[in-house]
């Protein structure tokens, strides 16, 4: 039996049969047919694609989806969607382009015409419309009416003109973001984060501002006028100079990621079940596993760059990180089973636990209930991660 009449049989709404394209390479298996829609134009395919009851495919407009792992009542309503995970209640709205290495986490939503690849998305954030926010990690805020939000027509510049992509921003942190406890950081519209950048919880961009600098310091309005008009002689892949500044922020963004990484294995990995599929699980920790092979692959091309450009940086402790490159990238591998500080970790999972038994709660209403002083506990823990992570490869 095709697919397509495996999935209607299972009870899949699929109001027009003849204009969706169901791929050989679907497992029916997969797809929930509890209130899962999908609408006309349609393309579903590849043998990783997991659809969670009460899923709305393509409501507004053509919707193709290629392994990608959508959770329930998730709305994607147009575009194109790739190897990316949708958690629950997550919506796209119409000419999305998602491609991989892409999470949005709980209640997150991009409006029409939003562009992500490598973009994680931590509960409840919200992106207006006609962005490119790639390569990127956003938290902040508590719940639906206290939310981190980028403004429409931004965009997180991701490509230097020396062609390079060692540009990941930290908006906000994983050791706090993920406690859903902190101030919402607003990016206004009409404007951009020269990456790669950091900026602190609370931190508000007025609208039309360029941001080329760290905001590190909480609760700061960062206003940026334009600059002034200038000839400067240049050369690209002369323009390393802040090399520092730049492998210091990769390795600070893959510290967080491999403390996520353990947040997702250890804290979401309790709540694997009827409520949270285990699917989704696997999704997460598979496409997290691969966002940070991306990170590590871009700062490779960088150090083949800076070896290409014949900047002199014999001697510097940068130029020795990236001299012995294939020992540095494994390095890199052997942190992915590191679960941090015993005595935390194990404090925190046995809160988490506890918590999760009171009532058979969901992973929101957990975390949302945890004290000041638990999801200190919880965040101490990460942060040793993270901290552990850039003190093995930062170089002395």
């Amino acid at each position: 039996m095709h697919p397509k009449q495996a999935l209607i049989q299972k009870g899949v709404r699929i109001p027009n049969p003849e204009s969706v394209d169901i791929g050989d390479d679907i497992n029916p298996d997969r797809i929930a047919g509890r209130e899962v829609t999908i609408y006309a134009g349609c393309k579903l395919f590849g043998a990783k694609t997991f659809v969670s009851p009460g899923a709305q495919i393509g409501l507004e407009g053509p919707v193709t989806i290629q392994d990608a792992y959508i959770g329930p009542n998730v709305s994607l309503k147009g575009g194109f969607f790739q190897e990316a995970v949708f958690l629950e209640g997550s919506s796209c709205g119409l000419g999305a382009h998602v491609r991989r290495g892409t999470i949005l986490e709980e209640y997150s939503s991009i409006a029409h015409t939003v562009g992500l690849k490598q973009t994680i998305l931590f509960p409840y954030v919200t992106l207006g419309s006609l962005i490119n926010f790639c390569d990127c990690l956003m938290a902040g805020g508590t719940g639906r009416r206290n939310h981190s939000e980028v403004g429409s027509s931004y965009i997180h510049f991701n490509f230097t003109p020396s062609q390079d992509k060692a540009t990941p921003s930290l908006i906000g942190d994983v050791p706090r973001g993920v406690m859903l406890n902190q101030s919402p950081v607003f990016l206004g519209g009409q404007g951009g984060l020269v990456g790669p950048c950091r900026l602190a919880y609370g931190t508000v961009v007025a609208a039309g501002s360029i941001c080329r600098k760290d905001q590190l310091r909480e609760n700061v309005l960062v206003v940026e006028s334009a600059p002034r008009s200038a000839r400067i002689p240049f050369k690209a892949g002369a323009g390393y100079r802040n090399l520092k500044r730049v492998l210091n922020h990769n390795l600070v963004y893959i510290g967080q990621l491999y403390a996520l990484n353990q947040w997702y294995r250890q804290v979401r990995g309790c709540f694997a079940g009827s409520g949270f599929a285990p699917q989704l699980l696997d999704g997460l920790i598979i496409t997290l596993k691969k966002g940070i092979d991306e990170r590590i692959k871009q700062l490779g091309r960088l150090g083949e760059k800076i070896a290409g450009s014949g900047k002199n940086t014999a001697g510097s402790k940068e130029s020795t990180f990236f001299k012995n490159w294939d020992k540095t990238a494994a390095r890199f591998q052997s942190f992915f089973e590191f679960e941090g500080r015993s005595e935390d970790r194990d404090v925190f999972l046995s809160i988490i636990e506890g918590q999760r038994n009171e009532a058979d709660r969901d992973y929101l209403s957990v975390i949302r209930s945890l004290s000041g002083d638990q999801a200190d506990c919880g965040s101490r823990w990460l942060q040793g991660i993270a901290d552990h992570v850039v003190r093995g490869l930062m170089p002395e």
